[in-house]
């Protein structure tokens, strides 16, 4: 049991002194006076609750007696007990026939107001616990995984089922740190009332993260509209307190423990890979980006000098207008299908005929094998 704070003791005496019209003591468990309504008393040891602390029961003090104690306030004391232990005393000042009949009713308002600054304490220990965990599993590297293990038992956490990590950036540069963190601390708070299942962490003033369980046996568009259902779920959430612009990004679901840092690797890629396309768009799932992203890790070294160099070459000769740069994206867009791709493009067929051999010519690439395609889509993915 905690030790009665005067932060508490002074809530109670203000709290019970608008209801009844006497003064109110508090005294914390070595009969010390931590709250009262004479200020004058506080930091005073008072005989009264020592007595009570001693015999674990209510102490009554009339005038006779309190001259036996020396400068003891006639009053009645009662014992304040939170979960079966006792934890301070509570006084009322004045004859002990008049006070008596409100003895009662202020200690058990200063029970409650006791029990509930219990459960917040408690609750929010639990809290930074779960928040502890989902730190400790983004970091990947600074603890045990049989220790990981014994954590998620206690949390009751199955990682047996997949699970896909959504992070919220606050995109905002010019927003400062502590309203930044705020921001955070709105956010939290609003996922613990309608997503209380969900272990979330703050991973900086600008980064939260929530851990979600995700079904990822369906089929790929399946899958992908179901990431973004999530998604919208969520955004509807936290846009009730979010008063800054702001992303959420879905990385891959994956299973075991090990598997929740590379799915907050990929939600980070989704973020950077869809804000890149889209600037506009605010929800990025890796399910609707999955290849961009897979290819983003290739963005460097000699392996994206070498994807490059067929849409180098096109770009080189495309310079000025762009026209076969255009023609490639849009006929990527329609999967390739030649009637659809003029429609698109509102070209004749030969036109279009035309144009696609002289981008095989100038990218060295055969538009007709999956090969060709896949290098040429590939490149266009990295730029």
């Amino acid at each position: 049991m905690p030790a009665l704070e005067s932060r508490l003791a002074k809530e109670i005496v203000e709290r019970t002194m608008k209801i009844i019209p006497f003064n109110v003591n508090v005294m914390d468990a070595g009969g010390v006076i931590i709250g009262s309504g004479e200020a004058s008393r506080i930091g005073e040891v008072h005989a009264g609750a020592q007595l009570v602390l001693v015999r674990h029961s209510t102490v009554e003090i009339d005038r006779e007696t309190s001259s036996a104690l020396g400068e003891a306030k006639p009053g009645v004391n009662l014992p304040l007990t939170v979960r079966g232990k006792i934890c301070g005393v509570v006084g009322l000042t004045g004859d002990p026939s008049a006070v008596r009949q409100f003895g009662e009713l202020v200690r058990v308002t200063a029970e409650m107001i006791l029990e509930q600054a219990q459960l917040t304490a408690e609750l929010q220990r639990e809290r930074r616990y779960r928040e502890e965990f989902v730190l400790q599993l983004i970091k990947d590297d600074s603890i045990l995984k049989t220790d990981l293990e014994a954590w998620a038992v206690r949390l009751g956490v199955n990682f047996q089922r997949p699970r896909a990590v959504i992070v919220l950036d606050l995109i905002d540069q010019s927003l400062r740190p502590d309203m930044a963190l705020i921001e955070m601390q709105r956010c939290q708070a609003q996922l613990a009332i309608h997503r209380p299942d969900l272990l979330t962490a703050a991973i900086s003033h600008r980064e939260l993260i929530m851990l979600e369980i995700f079904d990822d046996s369906r089929s790929g568009t399946a899958r992908a509209a179901l990431s973004r259902q999530r998604l919208n779920a969520l955004d509807a959430i936290l846009r009730e307190t979010l008063g800054t612009p702001s992303a959420l990004s879905m990385g891959v679901a994956l299973t075991g423990i090990d598997g929740v840092a590379q799915s907050y690797q990929s939600a980070q890629r989704t973020f950077r890979v869809g804000r890149k396309r889209s600037p506009r768009e605010h929800l990025f799932s890796f399910y609707d980006l999955n290849l961009p992203v897979l290819l983003s890790g290739l963005e460097s070294g000699w392996q994206a000098e070498q994807l490059r160099q067929p849409l180098q070459r096109l770009n080189a000769f495309d310079k000025r207008e762009g026209t076969l740069r255009q023609t490639l994206t849009v006929w990527f867009a329609q999967n390739g299908h030649p009637v659809a791709t003029a429609k698109a493009l509102r070209i004749h067929r030969n036109t279009l005929d035309y144009r696609l051999r002289k981008i095989s010519e100038l990218s060295g690439l055969d538009l007709a094998s999956i090969e060709g395609q896949l290098l040429l889509y590939a490149a266009l993915q990295l730029e």
